[in-house]
């Protein structure tokens, strides 16, 4: 009886597991974009110029002929990559400062939060549209200053976290018995405070996605031709009356994978503590 209500647990559609669907699925999306499509994402037909939804063009054309749902499955693997690798860089030099500052406190924690609280007093999409542009217009170079603005944040949510595990039963007996600092931190106050770390990477991977195509829609991302969900959002804003196709479909790639994000997130918390109390 327990095993089968067991299964029929494991049977039922987390929204960590949906989440990852989705995620999963628009990532393979994107990275067979140039096998799945018959079209080239930056090729023109003049010919076939705002042509409306078809069998030829699942999504039609835009005003320069160009298949939509191939530009779009193009420019979501460009919100995929800046969304993963923003959260990614933020998470490296996040993690272990928050780590460090959670757990020796004091002066240490003085000296690492005071600039990240001064990074977090600006507005973030103001901070990122100021870093992009400075910098040159690029995939790379807009996925770090995402990344800079999202760091302080895996900062204090480490730091909450390891101040809340320093005080634990099992630290304590850990430092009883010589354990070292560093010791410490990476085997017992990290792998117990990083859940919260994790949800948090998954909400920011979301609201990067909405940042990236807000960047891109103001011409601060990436450039023409490269295809991207804000720049078509763009591009398609002067045609909605006659064409709305153009933003439809670009919209509804930046919904359904912010979806995805955010399902994963909520779902995350549970499925991490149940691994936990497995492994305990």
């Amino acid at each position: 009886m327990a095993a089968s209500s067991r299964l029929r647990a494991l049977s039922k559609p987390t929204p960590a597991a949906i989440g990852a669907a989705i995620v999963l699925l628009l990532a393979a999306l994107a990275v067979l974009a140039p096998y799945i499509s018959p079209y080239d994402s930056e090729s023109m037909d003049f010919n076939a110029v705002l042509s409306p939804p078809s069998l030829a063009h699942l999504f039609g054309t835009d005003n320069f002929g160009r298949d939509v749902l191939t530009r779009a499955l193009f420019g979501l693997r460009v919100s995929l990559i800046a969304a993963i690798g923003s959260v990614a860089a933020a998470m490296v030099v996040g993690v272990p400062l928050g780590l460090l500052a959670g757990y020796r406190r004091g002066f240490v924690d003085a000296v690492i939060m005071r600039p990240v609280d001064v990074i977090m007093a600006f507005p973030a999409i103001v901070l990122v549209v100021a870093l992009a542009g400075v910098f040159r217009q690029s995939l790379g170079l807009m996925t770090l200053a995402i990344g800079f603005v999202y760091f302080p944040i895996i900062v204090r949510v480490m730091r909450g976290a390891a101040i809340e595990v320093s005080d634990a039963l099992f630290v304590e007996g850990a430092r009883a018995r010589g354990a070292s600092r560093v010791r410490i931190m990476a085997r017992h106050v990290l792998p117990n405070a990083i859940t919260p770390v994790l949800v948090q990477a998954s909400a920011l991977m979301g609201v990067a996605i909405l940042m990236e195509a807000a960047i891109s829609f103001i011409g601060l991302g990436v450039q023409p031709p490269t295809p991207s969900l804000g720049l078509m959002l763009s591009d398609g804003r002067s045609y909605m009356g006659d064409a709305p196709w153009l933003v439809i479909c670009p919209g509804l790639g930046i919904l359904v994978a912010v979806l995805g994000f955010n399902l994963m997130g909520d779902g995350l918390p549970r499925l991490l503590d149940a691994a936990n109390r497995r492994r305990k």
